[in-house]
């Protein structure tokens, strides 16, 4: 591990010390498991297979979830560019986080009789609005059983992925959605500036009935909009 890089790393990304040194101790601790009980292999080398047995093994010594590790490695993997490693470590992180999931009805400018008529067939959340929308040969069977039209089904399949994000709930996920960054996908590939800009622009345009993300905001949605696993298929 290069440890200078990486602490310059998280220093230039506004980590605290503390949090510099707990992330360069856990990443410590993965290169040493992976000498002990992965035959050596080097962390450049690792695959997600040593990712997912590191997982298991700090699971079953401390008997607590490995979220922090995972959300460590995430960095590291990001300060070496190892795309396919940090996209894992993310999905492992997610899987691991309990969050309450959102209720449809509180999206805004929702039609709450296609609300009801999801709920009628046990709909009534975020996370499953996503298992049941995730794919475009599951919405359109969706459609027909409930009677809600197809672009309302992805509409609602679109809040929900948005919701994702810690933050992009009622108000938040239909700015996104209504100035047509309606996929995290989308939301992943813009410059945090540019999309102030932009969302600035919208609110002023449009009179949306909210205020535009704040930098600090904006950064941190699309950050987060760039880990998360990928759930929907829109194509």
């Amino acid at each position: 591990m290069d440890k200078d890089g990486f602490e310059k790393y998280l220093k230039r990304g506004g980590r605290s010390p503390s949090v510099a040194q707990r992330c360069l101790r856990i990443v410590g601790e993965y290169e040493k498991y992976l000498l002990e009980y992965r035959d050596g292999v080097s962390i450049e080398e690792a695959k997600p297979v040593d990712l997912e047995e590191f997982v298991k093994w700090v699971e079953k010594r401390s008997k607590s979830s490995a979220k922090t590790h995972l959300w460590a490695l995430d960095y590291y993997f990001d300060f070496v560019a190892n795309d396919k490693l940090r996209s894992h470590a993310a999905k492992l992180r997610q899987d691991r986080i309990k969050r309450k999931s959102f209720l449809l009805r509180e999206f805004r400018d929702i039609d709450q009789d296609y609300v009801e008529k999801l709920a009628s067939i046990g709909i009534v959340d975020t996370a499953q609005m996503i298992e049941a929308g995730s794919t475009p040969a599951k919405r359109q069977p969706l459609s027909e059983k409930t009677g809600v039209p197809l672009d309302t089904i992805l509409e609602f399949v679109k809040l929900s992925d948005l919701a994702r994000i810690k933050g992009l709930k009622a108000v938040r996920a239909r700015l996104y959605y209504d100035a047509g960054v309606d996929t995290l996908e989308e939301l992943a590939q813009w410059d945090a500036e540019e999309l102030r800009a932009m969302m600035i622009e919208f609110v002023e345009r449009t009179g949306f009935d909210g205020i535009a993300p704040l930098p600090k905001e904006v950064k941190s949605t699309i950050e987060t909009a760039q880990k998360l696993p990928k759930l929907v298929e829109y194509n």
